[in-house]
């Protein structure tokens, strides 16, 4: 999401914009780097097959050279998101971008599981020594080593709840794949904050949007964030035992399931300030996407097909999905890749063909694309790509969306434990 999270404003309505709007999901890399880099190995989705894994190692290429722009080794460090293009001297390390580098570092060699451990170390590292001192974090970081806490430096102080579900679901897996309790430790922590900081008893309940930069509560509730919220209360609850965050995980999955619309054969972003009225104009890609591979629930399986026919687009050679229906200029390739994944699992007639599709168009732009380097993938196919809600997406290159094809090449899950 644009404003903490990643690039989406997923449900905030146009009064909080002023608000959130600190944060553009754009940031930079460079290119070079190493070879190799296996893909994830098979969830449970269906593998289908002819993105070739030369692309896919390439691709983890880019993220290895992006982590080691500042330092290498096992020196502290997030990554910084963007590279090249529009956003090539943006300084920031979004939380959500490198908890996605998490999950697909997780999957590839033991010293790819060695980085992954990097990056979740540096995240401890920040909840630590976090000023409120209470087990969030924050939504962007300057990527620097961390080597003492006066090395951090916050860029988005925000304390979105969808970015600290997504570094917990990170921790989580981090935990699952080394056993390392530091992990877990940080994980529950943070949910901890989530249940403390952010539960609501209003209309569906569920979770609202965690804390502005300046501090001030957010009201609204975002589908997304609960999707996220869920997934990762679940994973929580399976690798921790504690059983408390089955119910907790139920509680955003009703929040959830009050935003679906059966009319419409979508989910609607979320609500306005008052918790309970949905914000209806508004209608992005990912919390179509996300609830599938995040529920797998029969009864919402339409909702990935509504982004096949509404998003779509296609310009000047490019195909995909946009990020949302107010505007279908461009292509948003982050959210092609996780449709693409969402397809795989569904495994509909049609779904491979129409997720191979996908992926193949995201290879086209990883040599093609406006500012390609041959390695990672652009954000958009082209500058000024609208989010609908104040920002905009371009075609630099982008960690999270580079993670994103990585995981759905080869229909893994990142919304459950990873083989």
């Amino acid at each position: 999401m644009l404003s903490p999270r990643h690039e989406e404003s997923v449900n905030r309505p146009a009064r909080a914009r002023a608000a959130l709007a600190l944060f553009s999901l754009f940031e930079v890399a460079c290119s070079n780097g190493l070879p190799g880099g296996a893909a994830f190995s098979p969830g449970t989705a269906a593998i289908r097959g002819s993105v070739p894994s030369g692309s896919v190692a390439k691709a983890y290429e880019f993220l290895r050279v992006m982590m080691d722009e500042y330092a290498t080794g096992s020196t502290k460090r997030l990554v910084r998101s963007y590279a090249n293009g529009k956003l090539k001297t943006l300084p920031d390390a979004f939380s959500y971008d490198d908890a996605l580098f998490v999950d697909a570092m997780l999957a590839a060699t033991p010293a790819d599981i060695a980085r992954a451990k990097v990056v979740g170390n540096a995240f401890l590292y920040v909840q630590a020594y976090d000023p409120a001192g209470d087990g969030r974090v924050r939504a962007a970081y300057g990527p620097k080593p961390l080597k003492n806490p006066r090395d951090i430096k916050v860029d988005g102080r925000a304390s979105d709840v969808g970015d600290n579900a997504w570094v917990g679901q990170a921790l989580v897996q981090l935990y699952a794949k080394t056993s390392d309790a530091a992990y877990l430790k940080g994980a529950l922590e943070i949910a901890t904050w989530i249940e403390k900081n952010t539960y609501d008893t209003r209309g569906s309940g569920g979770y609202t949007g965690g804390y502005t930069s300046k501090g001030e509560k957010i009201k609204w509730k975002s589908t997304e964030h609960n999707i996220d919220t869920y997934a990762f209360f679940t994973m929580l609850a399976t690798e921790s035992g504690e059983r408390r965050w089955i119910s907790r995980a139920s509680w955003a999955k009703r929040f959830v399931a009050s935003m679906w619309s059966e009319r419409a054969g979508r989910f609607h972003v979320g609500t306005l300030d008052d918790g309970v009225t949905p914000n209806k104009p508004f209608k992005p890609e990912d919390v179509n996407s996300w609830s599938y591979l995040a529920f797998q629930n029969p009864a919402w399986a339409a909702a990935p097909s509504w982004d096949v026919t509404r998003l779509a687009a296609s310009k000047n050679g490019f195909s995909g999905v946009s990020f949302c229906s107010g505007d279908r200029s461009g292509v948003w390739f982050e959210g092609t890749a996780h449709l693409a994944d969402a397809l795989e699992l569904r495994n509909e007639a049609g779904d491979q063909s129409q997720a191979q599709t996908y992926l193949d168009d995201i290879k086209y732009a990883q040599t093609n694309g406006l500012n390609a380097d041959g390695l990672g993938i652009i954000a958009a196919s082209i500058n000024g790509l609208r989010d609908c809600d104040g920002d905009k997406y371009f075609a630099s290159l982008h960690v999270g969306a580079t993670a994103w094809y990585i995981i759905s090449t080869s229909g893994a899950n990142p919304f459950v434990i990873l083989p």
